[in-house]
C-alpha cells in the first residue's frame, strides 16, 4: 500500500493494483464450466471477459511503451486482431486463463511502475483515435478491470464498485452519452441526479424534459449498461448507443 505523500500517478497505479487483485480472486473461484457460461455482455462468454482483460492489459502497455520512447505505438495492430485474439483465447481453459490475466496484469503494473514522471504527459492516442496524456492510460485500465469484473456474472456487483471510482466516472459517463446523443437531435434530453453523493448531470443537448434519481451506483450501472434501472426513480428512457 503507498503512503499518502505518494506521486499522484503511484497513488492511482496502486488503485488498479487493487482492484486487480479482486477481479483475480473472482475469476479464481470460477469453475471450468463457468468460464464457457454466458458473461452480462450479449454474445460473450467469462471466457471472451477473461480474454478481452488480458489482452487489453496487452494493449495498454503498447500506450505506455509509446509514452517511454516516443515511437508510435498503436494500441492495437487493428480492430480485426483485436476480435481475433478475444475470439481465439475465449475456450481456453480455467487454469491458462487465469495464468494470462496475472502475467499480462503484472508486465503491464510493473512497465507503468517504470515510466518517468515527465513521461506520463506525452500524447497517445486511444483504439478510437482519441488523443489523451499517458496519466489516462492509468484511468482506462481501472475501468475496464472495475467493469468487467461485474461483466463476468460471478458475485462482483455495482455495489461493490469503489465510492472514488463511482465519483469519478459518473458524470464522465453522462458526458460520454450526451456525445453519443448528438447523433439524434430529436432524442428527449433527461436528467440525473444522485440521492446519495449530490451528483447532477443532463443527458442531451436540450433542457432535460424529467429526472431520473438514485444511488450514484445505481444510475452509473444503468448508464453503463450494466442494470435496468429498476431501483431507480423516474421514467427511464432509452439510452444513446454508446461508441
Amino acid at each position: 500500500m503507498v503512503t499518502s505523500d505518494a506521486p499522484e500517478t503511484t497513488v492511482q497505479l496502486d488503485t488498479v493494483a487493487e482492484a486487480t487483485t479482486r477481479f483475480l480472486d473472482t475469476a479464481r473461484r470460477l469453475s471450468e464450466s463457468d468460464v464457457t457460461g454466458p458473461s452480462l455482455l450479449p454474445g460473450w462468454t467469462r471466457g471472451h471477459v477473461l480474454a478481452h482483460l488480458a489482452r487489453n492489459a496487452d494493449s495498454l502497455v503498447n500506450l505506455l511503451t509509446w509514452a517511454r520512447t516516443g515511437i508510435e505505438t498503436p494500441q492495437y495492430a487493428s480492430t480485426h486482431i483485436r476480435g481475433a485474439d478475444i475470439e481465439a483465447g475465449a475456450a481456453r481453459p480455467l487454469a491458462e486463463q487465469l495464468a494470462d490475466n496475472e502475467v499480462a496484469a503484472t508486465r503491464w503494473l510493473t512497465l507503468a511502475m517504470e515510466v518517468a514522471p515527465e513521461a506520463w504527459e506525452a500524447i497517445v492516442r486511444t483504439r478510437q483515435g482519441r488523443p489523451i496524456p499517458a496519466t489516462e492510460v492509468i484511468w482506462m485500465r481501472l475501468q475496464e478491470v472495475e467493469i468487467h469484473h461485474v461483466d463476468l456474472a460471478a458475485g462482483y456487483q455495482p455495489a461493490d464498485w469503489p465510492t472514488d471510482f463511482v465519483t469519478r466516472l459518473l458524470p464522465r459517463a453522462a458526458a460520454d452519452l450526451t456525445k453519443a446523443a448528438a447523433a439524434d437531435p430529436a432524442a428527449a434530453a433527461f436528467a440525473i441526479h444522485a440521492t446519495d453523493s449530490g451528483c447532477t448531470a443532463t443527458i442531451g443537448a436540450t433542457a432535460p424534459s424529467h429526472t431520473i434519481s438514485g444511488p450514484a451506483t445505481s444510475l452509473l450501472a444503468w448508464l453503463l449498461g450494466r442494470s435496468t434501472g429498476t431501483d431507480l426513480i423516474g421514467e427511464l428512457p432509452a439510452l444513446p448507443a454508446w461508441k
